[in-house]
């Protein structure tokens, strides 16, 4: 029996170090430790601290209350080991989906002292969603992982490995993990894709039934509207007090009532941008 050749041996050496080092590497659960919230890389399964998240604090959120009230005590539930559902929050743009998820997640992690930590997922990872699974199974920490403006067109199948991790999946979602999106659909699907299914299918019902009942896994629903007038001024007040402007100055409301006609909406989004501009044209710095 002949011995290998040794320049055949190195070479094959190199070549297996170079393949293990370009895997991608679930993290170890211990990092997690190092902060409150993460950002999920899908593509090199690894978890990124973030040092400083961009919130605003959930005082500062008006005209959303009975969406906050809600869910507010479903993370301190979960928080504090207790059942709590998956939330799905839909609704008009600009009325703080996302602001509520990162504000009520920093009020509770306070709250607990750092007990929870949130991780945030991009719609195109939403794939790798089982090898982040595998990363939190064994931690301590109870996570929320939050996805943002999440939806899914047509010939899109990422959908189903959300699904499975939601319910449904053989090793299902680990009891310290807790699932978190927001959309402006409620069906996270377009309306005129249901409809097309629907007329072109032999069975129109089930044609998007699979698609339609990703939405009826998430055990909480949070719809988010356009506001009215007063809600949207009082948000306008509320950011005022902030940037140490007066709420009772007339001209506020004529200039709030003004900026939101231009914008052709009344959200909470454009409240926050008119009192930015009201505050960047009288010098007042913003400290959040």
């Amino acid at each position: 029996m002949t011995s290998p050749d040794p320049a055949l041996l190195a070479l094959l050496t190199r070549i297996a170090s170079a393949l293990e080092r370009l895997a991608p590497r679930e993290e170890a659960p211990a990092a997690i430790s190092e902060a409150d919230a993460f950002v999920w890389q899908g593509e090199t399964a690894r978890l990124e601290a973030v040092p400083h998240v961009n919130r605003v604090p959930l005082a500062l959120l008006k005209g959303v209350d009975r969406v906050r009230d809600l869910l507010l005590e479903n993370t301190e539930r979960f928080a504090r080991g207790l059942p709590a559902n998956n939330v799905l929050l839909w609704g008009a743009r600009g009325m703080g989906k996302s602001s509520l998820v990162k504000a009520v997640h920093g009020e509770i992690a306070a709250r607990l002292h750092g007990s929870l930590i949130i991780i945030e997922i991009h719609r195109e990872e939403i794939e790798t969603l089982p090898a982040l699974m595998r990363v939190l199974r064994d931690v301590a920490r109870r996570a929320l992982i939050f996805c943002d403006d999440l939806s899914f067109d047509k010939d899109d199948t990422s959908y189903k490995a959300l699904k499975a991790v939601l319910e449904g999946g053989l090793e299902g979602r680990p009891s310290n993990v807790l699932f978190y999106a927001t959309s402006n659909r409620r069906h996270l699907m377009p309306r005129d894709m249901v409809e097309n299914e629907r007329s072109t299918a032999i069975n129109p019902s089930e044609a998007v039934e699979e698609k339609v009942s990703l939405s009826d896994r998430f055990g909480l629903w949070l719809g988010l509207h356009n506001c009215s007038q007063d809600d949207y001024l009082a948000m306008v007040c509320a950011y005022a007090r902030h940037f140490a402007l007066d709420p009772d100055d007339p001209a506020l409301a004529a200039s709030a009532l003004e900026w939101a006609t231009t914008r052709g909406a009344r959200s909470g989004r454009v409240a926050w941008q008119f009192t930015q501009d009201r505050a960047g044209r009288l010098a007042r710095p913003l400290e959040l």
